[in-house]
């Protein structure tokens, strides 16, 4: 670095390096720190390029590790660069560029440093170096000042104090990095930290009074996703000569350190292009991210938590309740549209959890949002993009519905919006569905998703959780959708009766009742054949007569039966006997929608009527099921009554004809007669220590999609590449 570095091959030769990382010990006061921060380059905008720099420089860092204890030099860099910080805003005013391009300088050189220690050793080793000054032969030291404290204290007051500028644009960015870059210890543990040294700084002592500026400003960074200013404006104006980077200033002339790589490299994937357009706002929500997900002290909460559980709306007056220590105000119009704007990353939608599930005055303003499809909209995205988004996307993304849905305003609301071609939704074409009938479309179909490929329970029972919810509030249901729930638990019920056969029957070769199944298509749209549906309905008949005596023990003893036909006890169960439980909780679950939606909104909804009637003689087959015989009283009840109002119009009936008549019978149906059950209502509980599941994702985000931040994998402890 300095005037005469060109090129990263000439970085481990660079003369300027080699002094700061070499026995001689530097004064703070000495000329050379002006020389050695007096680079240019173009800020590195890749983990590719960060890699090339990392991996030229590492003999420099093996020998400053070496050397530090003696010479210092680390504590002697870090002190210039906080005597530079003094000044920044008045120079940011001033528009001073040369003080701020050395200072950012530093602090690039700083964060370089710190990732290789923070990697190569333990926190308490690296308060050490913190530690260490020139120390003349046969002298002892006398204890400094802390060192880390006053670091980090002063890069919280340059992000929250600084005016964000094209010439400060840069600075803050490197300062977010390189908080992000100090708690990066938590990647090389497998287990979550909770004594850091870091941690204690941040939670605590100098830094505890910018909490609330701290998390504000970060939340403003994401909500503004103001542009990186074009290379050069934040320095000076660039010029060019024999293709270099060259920038004049008063102590003369400073060689470009690179040009811009473009290469891949391990760890980095494409970043989207509003990340690219926005590294601030993209750096800013993973520190904000990491810092939200502290774990708390023994003796103190996670304050940053705090500031996030309980910030309100500019517009609001209200007092904040006492105490509220970091408590503020944020504009929160400017914040749904940017979590609205922003949902394709995975980022951007933990956020959106975060805010939802912890903090009441956020979830209270967008439940009362007249444009929710603005938010509920990228959400289904998500879902319906299931095959392409990583599992802990899909899973944020369906926990932000179920969260939705314990609102009866919502799943009112969304049955009244209606929306116009749907273009990402490409099974069928929908010109115009409300959204609540596009949700349950969507929900349906990431159950469906999940039940084949990834079968996950705990996905599955979150999905129905959330149709459940809006069950009693179905509204005017887009025939497709009505359709969708019927013969997705008419599937499970086929499902159902041929697992049943295998399991009390491994031997035998039923060809009619394969013949059934074989009919069928992948997505369980097709009737039975008359033939074999008056088969299935017998068959179905004896089985659940066998069931009804000990349901429980006859499960057990055919299970057994099973098992003592395979080779030997360590073999698995097949995956259809394995499924059965599985497939009876989502079947019960189906009909305790479709019961819900009957008793409580049957006349708005006469396409589920009319799917139910087209596919009633599978239905009827499970009125004498022992586990289904009390929800199946009220499908049956409909039925029945509907399929009387049928027959006495005549045969030959138009869909149209059809429709009418249920509408009619829908008015003329005594509500009495169906029986009442308590209201379907699931809440969403995060489980017990989150933070197992929630750190090592937010890590796994930052290790992906950090701006210019790169980390060899083979290092990572807390989570697997897969997961990453």
């Amino acid at each position: 670095m300095g005037a005469n570095s060109s090129s990263i091959c000439e970085l481990p030769e660079n003369e300027y390096l080699k002094r700061l990382s070499g026995a001689e010990a530097v004064s703070e006061n000495d000329p050379f720190w002006n020389q050695l921060l007096s680079f240019s380059f173009t800020a590195p905008t890749s983990s590719a390029e960060l890699k090339l720099l990392e991996e030229a420089t590492i003999s420099i860092c093996k020998s400053l590790v070496e050397n530090n204890p003696r010479t210092g030099n680390l504590g002697a860099l870090i002190k210039v660069f906080l005597s530079r910080t003094k000044e920044l805003k008045i120079s940011a005013e001033c528009q001073n560029h040369l003080f701020i391009w050395q200072a950012h300088n530093a602090l690039f050189i700083i964060c370089c440093l710190l990732k290789v220690f923070i990697c190569q050793m333990s926190e308490e080793e690296l308060q050490l170096h913190f530690t260490y000054e020139e120390r003349m032969p046969g002298s002892y030291g006398v204890e400094c000042e802390d060192l880390i404290e006053e670091l980090l204290c002063c890069l919280i007051q340059l992000i929250v104090e600084i005016p964000l500028l094209d010439i400060t644009y840069s600075i803050s960015l490197e300062a977010v990095t390189t908080l992000l870059v100090f708690l990066s210890c938590q990647l090389f543990h497998k287990e979550i930290l909770r004594e850091s040294i870091i941690h204690k700084y941040l939670m605590r002592g100098r830094c505890l009074p910018y909490t609330s500026r701290l998390v504000k400003t970060l939340l403003y960074n994401f909500i503004r996703q103001e542009r990186s200013p074009p290379p050069g404006s934040h320095v000076f104006q660039q010029q060019t000569d024999g293709g270099g980077l060259l920038y004049g200033f008063a102590s003369g002339v400073a060689t470009g350190l690179w040009t811009v790589f473009t290469l891949g490299g391990v760890g980095s994937k494409p970043a989207p292009q509003q990340e690219q357009s926005s590294p601030l706002a993209n750096q800013s929500l993973l520190l904000l991210l990491v810092l939200a997900n502290l774990t708390d002290a023994p003796d103190t909460p996670n304050p940053y938590r705090q500031a996030i559980m309980s910030f309100k709306n500019t517009q609001d007056s209200t007092a904040f309740p006492s105490p509220s220590p970091h408590a503020f105000q944020i504009n929160f119009n400017s914040l749904y549209t940017a979590l609205c704007e922003q949902q394709k990353s995975d980022q951007a939608t933990l956020l959106l959890y975060i805010l939802l599930h912890q903090n009441s005055n956020v979830r209270t303003y967008m439940l009362a949002r007249t444009d929710m499809e603005n938010l509920v909209l990228p959400i289904l995205e998500i879902l319906y993009q299931v095959e392409e988004r990583n599992s802990h996307h899909v899973y944020m993304a369906l926990i932000i519905l179920l969260i939705l849905t314990e609102d009866d305003g919502f799943n009112r609301s969304i049955h009244e919006v209606i929306l116009k071609n749907i273009t990402w939704y490409s099974e069928r074409v929908l010109t115009e569905i409300s959204l609540g009938s596009l949700l349950i479309l969507v929900v349906i179909r990431t159950i469906q998703y999940n039940m084949t490929r990834t079968r996950d329970k705990y996905l599955h029972t979150n999905c129905l959780a959330a149709l459940a919810n809006m069950s009693a509030q179905f509204r005017s249901l887009h025939q497709y959708a009505a359709q969708r729930i019927i013969s997705y638990a008419c599937r499970h019920l086929r499902r159902y009766v041929y697992v049943l056969d295998k399991l009390y029957f491994p031997h035998s070769h039923c060809s009619t009742l394969q013949h059934c199944f074989s009919t069928l298509s992948d997505n369980g749209e097709e009737l039975l054949s008359l033939t074999c549906s008056h088969i299935l309905r017998s068959y179905a008949s004896s089985l659940f007569s066998l069931l009804s005596k000990k349901h429980n023990k006859v499960l057990e003893q055919a299970t057994q039966t099973l098992r003592g036909s395979l080779s030997s006890d360590d073999s698995p169960l097949p995956d259809y006997a394995q499924d059965l439980n599985v497939i009876e909780e989502v079947i019960r679950m189906m009909l305790e929608i479709i019961n819900s939606c009957l008793t409580n909104s049957l006349h708005h909804n006469p396409n589920l009527v009319y799917a139910l009637l087209y596919k009633r003689d599978l239905f009827e087959q499970f009125r004498t099921h022992p586990s289904f015989q009390d929800i199946m009283q009220n499908i049956d009840l409909v039925i029945s009554f509907f399929s009387s109002r049928l027959e006495q119009a005549g045969a030959q009936l138009s869909v149209e004809r059809v429709l009418e008549i249920i509408k009619q019978g829908a008015v003329a149906l005594p509500k009495d007669r169906l029986r009442k059950f308590p209201e379907l209502k699931f809440k969403y509980v995060e489980e017990e220590q989150p933070e197992e599941f929630f750190i090592p994702y937010v890590w796994s985000l930052v290790y992906n999609s950090a701006v210019a931040l790169y980390w060899n994998p083979q290092d990572i402890q807390l989570f697997t590449m897969d997961s990453g």
